[in-house]
C-alpha cells in the first residue's frame, strides 16, 4: 500500500488523512516534503533546532486538525503549508529580534558549495547572509519563497496573505537594501 501511495498527489493523500485517519498517507506527505520546509524555515530563522521544531509543530498541528486544510479552497497544499512555515517563522523573528545570528552553520546547509570553495567565496557567502539576515522579517521572507524556494511572485504572495505588488514592493526594498551593503550602483 506504501508504494501505491507514493504515487498519489498531495491533495490525495490530504484527503485520504482528512478521511480516514491514514498515518501511512502522513507519513508519504511528510517524507516528501519535510526537508524543502525545512530549508525554508531555516533560511529564516537560521537556527537548526528552531526551524525543526518550526516544521515539526506544522507537521503536528496537521495531524492533529487534517481538516484544516480545505479541500474546497482548491489550494494546492504546498502553498498552504507554507503559509503556515512562514507565519511561525515570522512570528518567531518578530520575537527574537535582538538575538544575535551565526552564520557558519549556513554553510552546511547550501549543496552547492562543497569543501573545494576558496575562502574568499566562504567570505562573500557570508558576508551576503549577513546583509540578507540583516532585513526586516518580511523582506526576508520575500526573499526566501522567491529566490531560494523558486516559488513565483503570485503564489509567495497568496502564502504572505498579499498582493502581488506589495510582495514586488518587498522584493524592491530587499534588492535595493543589498545593494547599497555591497556598493552596488543602480543601474
Amino acid at each position: 500500500m506504501a508504494a501505491e501511495l507514493e504515487n498519489l498527489n498531495d491533495e490525495q493523500l490530504l484527503n485520504l488523512i482528512c478521511n480516514n485517519d491514514n498515518s501511512q498517507a502522513f507519513s508519504v506527505l511528510v517524507k516528501r516534503h519535510n526537508r524543502r520546509f525545512y530549508y525554508l524555515a531555516y533560511r529564516s530563522l537560521y537556527n537548526k533546532e528552531e526551524a525543526q521544531d518550526v516544521v515539526q509543530d506544522a507537521f503536528i498541528k496537521l495531524w492533529d486538525n487534517p481538516k484544516i486544510w480545505d479541500a474546497k479552497k482548491k489550494a494546492k497544499f504546498t502553498t498552504f503549508f507554507y503559509k503556515i512555515i512562514v507565519n511561525r517563522c515570522l512570528d518567531i523573528n518578530k520575537r527574537q529580534r535582538k538575538r544575535h545570528l551565526e552564520f557558519k552553520d549556513s554553510l552546511a546547509h547550501n549543496n552547492e558549495l562543497n569543501q573545494f570553495e576558496t575562502a574568499e567565496h566562504k567570505q562573500k557567502q557570508d558576508l551576503l547572509e549577513s546583509a540578507i539576515q540583516s532585513l526586516p522579517a518580511k523582506q526576508k521572507m520575500a526573499l526566501n519563497l522567491c529566490f531560494y524556494e523558486g516559488i513565483s511572485n503570485k503564489e509567495a504572495a497568496e502564502i504572505m496573505g498579499m498582493k502581488v505588488k506589495a510582495l514586488e514592493s518587498l522584493l524592491m526594498r530587499s534588492k535595493q537594501s543589498l545593494r547599497k551593503v555591497f556598493k552596488i550602483d543602480d543601474v
